[in-house]
């Protein structure tokens, strides 16, 4: 299957990160390339730009996509979350002028019924955005202890039947593994109650989204991404973050509110003990969002959230 990605919220990337001619900027996630060529495009032939990806397809994907740009890009197969290393060994650390991160899977890699982020096919339980990753979701369900499979599902998947479909995973491996994506959903559908099915979508929405955050260890990966980045950043720089889940959002907003702090000292102390000054601006106080438009175009980008910031 030829890859194919609609990069979401484009335009208001391009507005975030501003680039400018002579710059260097950074994809972390360069998936099929569209953000990364809309990046390059706006230099005006003269930027570069580093783009990283877990998915070795998503990688051939890109490198035939940014062709024309030859030597300004450089693609490194590498999770996001190492975004500081890859920098560092480039020799450009505190030198690059733009960072995007489009956190969440693909819409080629849900399209891509093999490798099992989709509960519309039958396909083996994998969800690995890296394949050669440590950990599969048959793994997960299969191995883990019941307690653990229904955090995942409420904390990832604000699941609100967690428990019980987690107890009914266990009821179900004992009797035989859960192998493909048809009998995690079967398992799902007799765990939820038949009025609570019609509410909300596809009953199998969250549990599918939960275990794809697991595998991938997606919330750690931006935690540890995100400072990273920052340091990265040359003064002036900007941070554009899309998140697609209300738990990523708020990691993002917590860690540009952090950096944009300078001292915390008691108000009643007369003099800065703390010493702490901001290293971010924040640009979009609230998050962006995709337009009427855009969500009717492209329905997966109607949970995207974008913010933005500038180092100091």
């Amino acid at each position: 299957m030829e890859f194919h990605h609609i990069p979401v919220l484009l335009e208001e990337v391009l507005e975030g990160l501003q680039p400018r001619p002579d710059g260097l900027y950074l994809d972390g996630t360069v998936g099929g390339g569209g953000h990364s060529a809309a990046i390059l495009e706006k230099t005006a032939g003269q930027g570069r730009l580093i783009g990283l990806d877990q998915d070795p397809r998503a990688l051939a994907a890109a490198r035939k996509k940014l062709e024309k740009f030859a030597d300004r890009v450089t693609l490194v197969r590498s999770n996001f979350r190492r975004l500081g290393s890859v920098v560092e060994e480039l020799g450009q650390a505190g030198k690059v002028d733009g960072i995007l991160l489009d956190i969440g899977v693909s819409s080629h890699q849900l399209d891509e019924a093999e490798r099992g982020f989709t509960y519309r096919a039958e396909a083996p339980l994998d969800m690995r955005m890296n394949p050669d990753g440590a950990v599969t979701a048959a793994q997960i369900l299969n191995e883990y202890p019941e307690g653990e499979i229904s955090r995942i599902l409420w904390e990832y998947g604000e699941e609100r039947w967690s428990k019980r479909i987690a107890q009914f995973i266990v009821n179900r491996r004992a009797e035989q593994p859960l192998v493909s994506t048809v009998d995690l959903v079967d398992v799902i559908r007799a765990a939820i109650p038949a009025a609570a099915r019609q509410e909300g979508g596809h009953p199998a929405k969250r549990t599918f989204q939960a275990l794809r955050i697991a595998v991938n260890d997606e919330l750690g990966a931006l935690q540890e991404a995100l400072p990273a980045a920052l340091d990265a950043l040359a003064p002036g720089g900007r941070l554009a973050v899309i998140s697609f889940h209300s738990l990523e959002d708020r990691i993002v907003k917590n860690f540009f509110s952090e950096q944009a702090k300078s001292c915390t000292c008691p108000p009643d102390m007369p003099i800065c003990g703390c010493g702490k000054k901001a290293r971010l601006k924040i640009i979009t106080r609230k998050p962006v969002t995709g337009s009427e438009e855009e969500i009717k175009t492209n329905p997966r980008s109607q949970s995207a959230k974008l913010r933005v910031a500038q180092k100091i």
